[in-house]
């Protein structure tokens, strides 16, 4: 992602507003002068210099993790930013940091994917080698400033499916891989010929890649059951629920607790 690119987040952050009102009141002053450094922040962060070595010279993590993020047209500019922000909070909880280090190698890699329409590129930040807490605040801010790029139909498949390569093409190595869907519908019918949903999950049992979701159920009350029946697949998957987006940085916690950590406490559904 360009340095520009975000810095546009962070300029349009003071500027928009809310597609549904009924959803989310205004930023009030202070909020949007917050928001704006937040986001400023991330691209003071970037011109720091990569996250990581991401090659890690073939280095070893206790778990690669790609958060597929939904964008498609049924999600608002503002739950789009509830998503991110949910990350980002999740990611700086004292248990989800505690849960990062208590592997056998004490770090964990990350990359968040944002998907949409199945024809257009996906937007990533890129991986992440987690460690400690400034590393994670590191990841976090870059996160919460990711523009918005995608917009059309619910391609979940491609976006699995260019999870998983982006697991495939780095160089690092782990005794786990998993891929987590979040969002608040159902695949789409492509308009061309992609990766659909199906296939993309026999992509992941053949490359040994867990796929667990994170069912939004603001729209689709039975999301989590076509989720459990048609992506979730893999050693240890699972699907947790947000009732909707106000929910979902606790429903992030949550899910980011049962992936990450090497025996959560959590129950399983």
């Amino acid at each position: 992602m360009s340095l520009m690119r975000i810095f546009h987040a962070a300029m349009q952050s003071l500027s928009s507003q809310p597609s549904h009102a009924c959803k989310r009141q205004p930023l009030s002053q202070h909020g949007a002068v917050r928001q704006f450094f937040g986001a400023l922040t991330a691209v003071l962060l970037v011109l720091s210099g990569p996250a990581t070595d991401v090659a890690l010279a073939g280095g070893q993590v206790d778990l690669e993790l790609v958060l597929a993020v939904d964008a498609s047209g049924s999600v608002d500019n503002a739950e789009y930013r509830l998503q991110l922000t949910g990350i980002a909070t999740a990611l700086r909880d004292p248990a989800v940091l505690r849960a990062i280090t208590a592997g056998p190698q004490k770090q964990i890699a990350l990359n968040v994917l944002i998907w949409a329409e199945a024809r257009y590129p996906k937007d990533e930040t890129g991986w992440f080698v987690l460690s400690n807490a400034a590393e994670v605040e590191r990841a976090a801010a870059i996160i919460a400033a990711m523009p918005r790029n995608q917009v059309g139909g619910t391609g979940i498949g491609d976006g699995v499916a260019h999870a998983i390569r982006s697991i495939d093409e780095n160089a690092i190595q782990s005794s786990r891989r998993v891929v987590d869907v979040s969002g608040d519908g159902r695949e789409t019918p492509p308009r061309q010929y992609s990766t659909v949903l199906s296939e993309a999950r026999s992509m992941a049992i053949a490359r040994n890649v867990t796929l667990n979701g994170l069912a939004i159920l603001n729209e689709d009350k039975q999301l989590d059951d076509y989720y459990r029946e048609r992506l979730a697949v893999g050693d240890g998957s699972f699907v947790e629920v947000a009732q909707d987006y106000d929910d979902f940085a606790r429903a992030m916690r949550r899910k980011l607790l049962r992936e990450i950590d090497p025996d959560p406490v959590v129950g399983m559904r």
